[in-house]
């Protein structure tokens, strides 16, 4: 997420109430989760494990609850809980705004766009040209919609990312404040659930389908061309590329990738990245090929101990 407006170091060190090590005058232009960030963007870091990683990032200013060495051309912000003071910069640049209308009159539609009757759209929403918005779609502020975009009823774009901190006390969620874009020629089916980024933006590409009852959680981005099939569960920061087919109930882990051309057959647990141009089945994933060999195989056991035992 960008600010609105260029802001110094001082002024974000003093909204919460933090020391900071840098030029008070050091410029910070936004904030962003680890995978997304740029120069002139915060990045929160609570976690010895993730210190270097979050040092060595592209962020410019790094949240962290450890007083280090700054590197060169950075800035520290140095907070006690840096979760808590990354959610105060998000409600405090992104705040919640309450809806006053069914269709916001912030809302900007493009020509020859339908909106059928109780579909919501929210604040700062973006829709472009020929569109057909069924009834009872939910579209949630700050969302962008390309042209010649298809969303069937009961979809929901835009609703927050499951991210959670364990606290002594219960769960404490990681306010989201990105977006949810889908490009041009997209179609999505009846009760499909968007998330949006925590930060940054969960994309559909152009001429992407997506079946009913596909659940897109935050940040991930979904290629050109792709065919999802019904009750797919694809997890944050996946990174699907173009013309990827997935059939129905398949499962993803977050933060893997799936390459060009791949196809993953149904009901298939996709625990880790796999290579594009390939197909792939089961539970850990493997190459459709060798498992349904190795169920082959199975299926033979019963009848070998048999032998064995004559």
């Amino acid at each position: 997420m960008k600010f609105p407006n260029p802001q110094s170091l001082r002024k974000i060190a003093s909204i919460i109430e933090c020391d900071f090590v840098g030029d008070h005058d050091f410029p910070v232009l936004g904030m962003n989760e680890i995978h997304v960030v740029e120069a002139g963007d915060i990045v929160f870091v609570d976690h010895p494990k993730y210190y270097d990683k979050a040092l060595a990032s592209k962020a410019t200013i790094v949240l962290i609850n450890k007083k280090v060495d700054c590197p060169k051309g950075k800035a520290l912000l140095i907070s006690d809980d840096p979760f808590r003071d990354f959610n105060k910069l998000s409600e405090h640049f992104r705040p919640f705004e309450k809806a006053t209308a069914s269709i916001a009159t912030s809302a900007k539609i493009g020509q020859g766009t339908v909106i059928q009757p109780n579909a919501f759209i929210g604040n700062n929403v973006m829709i472009g040209d020929d569109c057909l918005i069924h009834a009872n779609v939910i579209i949630y502020d700050n969302c962008v919609v390309g042209n010649h975009v298809t969303i069937h009823s009961g979809t929901v774009l835009g609703a927050d990312a499951f991210y959670y901190k364990k606290r002594p006390a219960g769960f404490d969620k990681l306010i989201s404040c990105g977006r949810v874009v889908l490009e041009d020629h997209v179609e999505l089916g009846a009760l499909c659930t968007i998330d949006k980024g925590v930060t940054g933006d969960t994309t559909i590409k152009e001429g992407t389908k997506l079946d009913n009852q596909v659940h897109v959680g935050h940040d991930t981005v979904i290629g050109k061309n792709c065919l999802i099939a019904s009750q797919t569960g694809i997890a944050g920061c996946v990174v699907i590329k173009d013309e990827v087919t997935i059939w129905g109930q398949v499962g993803t882990n977050s933060g893997i990738t799936i390459g060009e051309k791949a196809v993953i057959m149904g009901q298939t647990g996709v625990t880790k990245s796999v290579e594009g141009g390939k197909s792939y089945f089961g539970t850990p994933i493997e190459e459709s090929r060798e498992k349904l060999k190795q169920l082959a195989y199975v299926k033979k056991i019963p009848n070998i101990i048999k032998r064995l035992e004559e």
